[in-house]
């Protein structure tokens, strides 16, 4: 039997009626545990022991096989800009030699992912070649035969089952084997992933696999494979940067000090050595060749806006919102005291691409945005600092992300997967962290439907994310559900609720809306010459449906970001 580390005692939540249970702090590498019939799977610990294991049982298997199939089916699915930019990225690797990855402006879809992705491209480029050379033609722009279309979406895939042997993984070493397989297949199956890799058209599930195998090595206390896969995935994705300052601190807190703060040399070169191999892997060849300043020019473009084309759902989506408002009101000859920017009427804070401008509020400077998540970063990095269990560790990192998405720069929608997936990990630790993940969950996931805009994939993206809501979320609440102590502990419940049960009706009005300009467009076309044009008619309301989706998701999750950082702050474990 394995031996199973200590046991922390946790003081109760900083919410009101949400009460703490005991957790592990890790677990070890030789794990028991027991599958759905109750027999005991051993894991015994070796030097391969961090390999998944290749049983699995039936109903792992007929997930893996469903989803497969209906992954397949959705290969004739919209796809977004991204398909193109991938191809791309397939025919640049592929006919130019290495010295000009990074300088091709064949295309206006330019390679700007570090370079362990761009060689992750190259390797997928050779099968690409041998399926139809037209793939990887350079000048073949806006290639859409269906071999280019099965190929790139089977290798989404093939290589999400990075993501699968993770998760499978996390469940064979679990404390709780019955809950951590829903959590499992909550994360393999996620709506994130299906909207955003298997339609949208991303490699999301790869990577955030390669994260998942990082913090499966964390939390089976194999800490320098934790960093050293870490460094790995950061030359995969830059992206990725937002949660460095988590794995910094827990690295050097747990592994290269002692417990008394002494520093221990061998562990601290060890972990060194082994991110300076994998950056010299990546940027070596760069550096070599001179051209390190024209690949950081790529991988951090400073030129754009402090909102995405679709406002990602976080405070700057609040804030933007906000100075609408107040130009609608200025313009009434409200708050007349109020300078209205002139340039910022017109600005992209209307949801085009470009630089923001706010009408009537203070402008916002990246280097605003940096202080801002700097500052949250460095609080809960503090608590982190004091408290290295596993736990501490991935709340930490979580709210490193939140952070991120909450305050950053040019932030993308797609960025609130760096919340959701570590998130679920800490799903089924009690009431609190579970409200805290169903509240980001709902809103998160929501947020990406606009990604998926054309009517045949309205219906799979509502009826699935409901299924996976139902089986997921459902089981979790009836094993933490706790009824709330206190009168201000019933007004969130009740508040929250509201919140939730207010998305049906969001999503009613997005689909309605459309309908309704597009008739009384219709009728102002019709009813006289001197009328208004119809386009003028309907302009001033073309983003409202976006803009509301955008602005109620970010209420969801600013409140998820503040519920999560109390419980972290308030807790001693």
């Amino acid at each position: 039997m394995s031996q199973r580390s200590p046991v922390l005692s946790r003081a109760s939540s900083g919410l009101p009626g949400e009460k703490a249970h005991p957790l592990p702090e890790s677990i070890p590498e030789e794990t028991t545990s027991k599958d759905a019939q109750g027999a005991e799977l051993t894991l015994p610990a070796g030097r391969f022991s961090w390999l998944p294991s290749l049983d699995m049982t039936k109903s792992e298997r007929d997930i893996l096989v469903a989803s497969t199939c209906l992954k397949a089916l959705l290969f004739p699915a919209y796809r977004s800009t991204d398909f193109e930019v991938h191809r791309n990225w397939l025919a640049i690797t592929h006919s130019l030699p290495i010295s000009k990855w990074y300088y091709d402006t064949t295309s206006e879809w330019t390679l700007d992912y570090p370079p362990f992705f761009a060689y992750f491209e190259k390797l997928l480029s050779i099968p690409a070649y041998l399926v139809d050379p037209r793939i990887v033609d350079l000048n073949n722009l806006n290639y859409g035969a269906w071999s280019v279309i099965a190929y790139q979406r089977a290798t989404v895939i093939l290589t999400e089952l990075v993501l699968g042997a993770a998760v499978l993984k996390f469940a064979r070493g679990a404390e709780n084997p019955a809950m951590q397989r829903i959590i499992s297949a909550s994360l393999f199956l996620h709506p994130g992933f299906l909207i955003v890799d298997h339609i949208h058209f991303q490699y999301n599930g790869f990577m955030f696999g390669i994260l998942l195998w990082s913090l499966l090595m964390a939390r089976n206390d194999r800490k320098l494979a934790s960093g050293f896969l870490f460094a790995m995935l950061l030359n995969f994705k830059h992206i990725y940067l937002y949660l460095a300052p988590a794995y910094f601190v827990y690295l050097l807190r747990s592994y290269c000090l002692s417990p008394t703060g002494t520093l221990l040399p061998g562990r601290f070169l060890s972990l060194a050595n082994a991110v300076i191999l994998v950056f010299l892997a990546s940027l070596g060849p760069f550096l070599l060749m001179g051209q390190l300043p024209q690949l950081l020019s790529r991988l951090f473009p400073f030129t754009r806006g402090l909102n995405h084309a679709y406002w990602a759902s976080n405070v700057w989506a609040l804030v933007t919102a906000l100075d609408r408002v107040l130009l609608k009101v200025v313009s009434r000859g409200q708050l007349s005291n109020l300078i209205v920017n002139t340039s910022g009427v017109a600005s992209t804070s209307r949801g085009l691409v470009g630089d923001t401008v706010f009408a009537v509020l203070p402008a916002v400077k990246p280097i605003h945005t940096f202080a801002i998540t700097v500052a949250f970063q460095i609080i809960y990095m503090g608590k982190l600092w004091t408290n290295t269990s596993y736990k501490s560790f991935v709340t930490a990192l979580t709210l490193c992300g939140f952070t991120s998405y909450m305050f950053g720069w040019h932030v993308h929608e797609k960025a609130i997967l760096l919340v959701l997936v570590p998130l679920s990990l800490l799903a089924a630790e009690d009431n609190a962290y579970f409200r805290t993940f169903m509240i980001a969950s709902v809103a998160g996931i929501y947020s990406l439907f606009p990604l998926l805009f054309t009517p045949a994939e309205t219906l799979i993206k509502i009826v699935y994310s409901l299924l996976w809501a139902v089986f997921v979320l459902r089981p979790i609440h009836r094993q933490v559900y706790q009824f709330p102590q206190g009168i201000f502990a019933v007004v969130i419940d009740v508040l929250e609720r509201l919140y939730l049960f207010g998305f049906p009706l969001l999503q009613l009005f997005a689909t309605l809306f459309p309908l309704f300009t597009q008739q009384r467009a219709g009728s102002h076309s019709a009813s006289s010459e001197t009328a208004k044009k119809p386009e003028d008619a309907v302009s001033a309301l073309e983003f409202l449906p976006l803009m509301l989706t955008s602005v109620y998701c970010a209420i969801g999750l600013v409140w998820a970001f503040i519920r999560l950082s109390v419980i972290y702050l308030s807790r001693k474990d």
